[in-house]
């Protein structure tokens, strides 16, 4: 098989269980609660995911800034700083300046601008090594030192390690647990 047809493959396969799975069954209004009266709220989680694949892909791969640089604004982050949705546990505060429509739309646009990336992506970028460190400090504004354990977990790794875990890893297993949150809100399709 392909690489390049696997990726695309794999990649809507991701944003197609996250909308037909989460987004289209769970009422816009309740993305900022939390089931059962802790862990993440939908809107943290979308942002999350979003975040991390925006950074694994635009910044540390392409070496461009964030997507999220271009939204921030929009999302009611502006001055929530670089590291805003990046840490696992739900900073209540961030999730709450979030407004639902900017969300989808910063979600969209890093999901397309990735699609149009692994259109033409070659098999032998995969090996290479990018100097993530200086990327994330230059380009995404992100202190190493605040983020320790995002530059420990992200050095070294191949372009084919950032595809595999930071994309499309990380997004299908926070969708599962979006998918977990939205049966515990009675929004099971089934």
């Amino acid at each position: 098989m392909d690489l390049r047809i696997w990726l695309l493959d794999a990649h809507a396969d991701l944003r197609g269980r996250l909308f037909g799975s989460v987004v289209n069954h769970v009422p816009i209004d309740r993305w900022h609660e939390q089931a059962d009266g802790g862990g993440s709220s939908l809107t943290w989680l979308l942002l999350h995911l979003a975040r991390h694949h925006d950074l694994a892909l635009h910044t540390a791969i392409r070496d461009h800034a964030p997507r999220f640089t271009e939204h921030a604004e929009a999302l009611g982050l502006a001055g929530a700083g670089a590291a805003a949705g990046l840490p696992e546990r739900e900073d209540r505060a961030v999730a709450a300046a979030v407004a639902p429509d900017p969300l989808l739309d910063y979600v969209n646009d890093v999901f397309t601008t990735s699609e149009r990336w692994m259109q033409r992506v070659s098999a032998m970028a995969m090996d290479s090594v990018p100097d993530v460190a200086r990327r994330l400090e230059r380009r995404a504004g992100l202190d190493p030192v605040e983020l320790r354990w995002l530059f420990d977990m992200w050095s070294g790794k191949t372009v084919q390690w950032f595809v595999q875990w930071p994309v499309l890893g990380h997004g299908q297993a926070h969708v599962g647990e979006a998918i977990s949150i939205r049966n515990r809100m009675g929004f099971s399709p089934f």
